[in-house]
C-alpha cells in the first residue's frame, strides 16, 4: 500500500488539512505531521535555535511544537520514515489563499514540498484561492474542486509515476468556484506578481508602536501569452505549476562573465 506524509502551514487543526486528509485517505496510508499554530508566509525555514517537541494527536497524526512546515518535514522523514523507509509522496495543504506568482517563496506550504524534494521525495503543494479574504473557506468551503482535483493527480502518479525529476515539485492552485463551473487542469508558468506595501502602523496601551502587515491584493502582470498561474485561475481552470529548486539565472551566465572582464 502507498504511503502519504501529509502536512501544512495553517496548523493542524486547519479546514483544508482535514480536507486533505479526507480526500487521500481511500488512495494510500496517511501519516500527518503538521505544525502546533499556524506558520503561514513563514518559507523554507528551519528551526535551529531551540528543540522542537514531536506530539501525537492521535493515530498516525502528530503537531511540531511551535515547528515551522520544514521542521514537520524534515524531522517526520529522520524519525517517522527511519533506515531509508521513505514515505511514496509528501502533499502539502490544502492551503487557505493561494500561493501563485513569487508568493512561492513566501510560502510555508510551498516550502514543505521544497524540503521534501530535497529529502529525495516526490510532493506537491497545494492551495486553495480565495475570492475575499478567504471568508468563504473560513464559513463553510466544501473544498470540492480541490479534493477531486488532488485525487485526480496522486491516482495519476501512482498509476504511471511522479512527472518530474529530482528537486522539482508540483505546485497546484483551484479557483474558488464550483466543481462544474471548472474547465480543467491548466499547466501553468509562473506568474509575476506585483506587490504594493500594506503595512499597519499601531499604538499599544503602553504606548509602543509596532506594525501588523496585511493582506495584498492579487494583482500580477499580464503574460504575452495568458499562460500563467493567475490567469489560468482567472479563467477558472486548476493550475498546475512545475517548481524546480535551482534559482540560477542560466540566461545571464555569460552575460556575467562578460561584466567581470
Amino acid at each position: 500500500m502507498k504511503h502519504i506524509l501529509i502536512t501544512n502551514d495553517d496548523g493542524y487543526e486547519a479546514v483544508g488539512l482535514k480536507a486533505l486528509i479526507d480526500a487521500l485517505s481511500p488512495l494510500a496510508k496517511i501519516t500527518v505531521v503538521a505544525p502546533a499554530t499556524e506558520k503561514s508566509a513563514c518559507g523554507h525555514s528551519l528551526t535551529l535555535t531551540k528543540p522542537l517537541r514531536l506530539l501525537n494527536v492521535d493515530d498516525d497524526f502528530y503537531k511540531v511544537d511551535d515547528g515551522t512546515p520544514t521542521d514537520c518535514v524534515f524531522i517526520s522523514l529522520n524519525t517517522l520514515f527511519k533506515d531509508g523507509n521513505k514515505p511514496d509522496l509528501v502533499v502539502s495543504g490544502i492551503n487557505i489563499g493561494a500561493n501563485m506568482g513569487e508568493d512561492i517563496t513566501y510560502s510555508g506550504t510551498a516550502s514543505a514540498a521544497m524540503e521534501a524534494v530535497l529529502q529525495g521525495v516526490p510532493a506537491i503543494a497545494i492551495s486553495q484561492v480565495c475570492k475575499d479574504k478567504c471568508h468563504e473557506i473560513k464559513n463553510g468551503w466544501d473544498f470540492a474542486l480541490a479534493k477531486k482535483s488532488i485525487q485526480q493527480v496522486v491516482k495519476k502518479i501512482f498509476t504511471k509515476e511522479f512527472p518530474l525529476d529530482e528537486r522539482k515539485f508540483l505546485n497546484i492552485n483551484i479557483p474558488p468556484i464550483d466543481v462544474d463551473e471548472c474547465k480543467g487542469i491548466k499547466i501553468s508558468k509562473v506568474g509575476y506578481r506585483e506587490y504594493g506595501n500594506d503595512t499597519h502602523r499601531h499604538v499599544n496601551p503602553r504606548g509602543e508602536e509596532y506594525y501588523w502587515i496585511g493582506l495584498h491584493p492579487l494583482v500580477w502582470k499580464q503574460s504575452d501569452d495568458l499562460m500563467c498561474d493567475f490567469e489560468s485561475i482567472k479563467a477558472n481552470y486548476v493550475s498546475i505549476s512545475p517548481i524546480h529548486l535551482d534559482m540560477t539565472s542560466h540566461d545571464d551566465i555569460e552575460k556575467l562573465k562578460h561584466w567581470f572582464k
